[in-house]
């Protein structure tokens, strides 16, 4: 049985309201064109996802792909605020 949660009526201290960032309904429901690739993977990452994919009654695929689309999209905003470097080639 889990432990039962009691509450306190103590001050909760300082409180930060947090910006609304989960996805509409409509962005949920969007699905993306998908292209089929073979991907070699180690057996440790494979093993990894089917474990928590099992723990969460989902796809290991799915993970994979959630985790690569949220990469991209990091990289891409990463890539678009960073300012471009011009480098020199060294003497030779």
């Amino acid at each position: 049985m889990k432990k039962k949660i009691v509450y306190t009526d103590e001050p909760m201290g300082d409180v930060e309201v947090v910006a609304d960032f989960l996805p509409s309904p409509a962005e949920l429901a969007f699905k993306e064109d998908g292209v089929k690739v073979t991907l070699a993977l180690s057996k440790r990452s494979v093993e990894f996802f089917k474990s928590e994919a099992s723990k969460h009654q989902t796809q290991y695929q799915r993970m994979i792909r959630r985790l690569l689309d949220s990469y991209v999209e990091a990289q891409s905003t990463a890539a678009s605020k960073a300012k471009p470097t011009v480098r020199k080639r060294a003497a030779i």
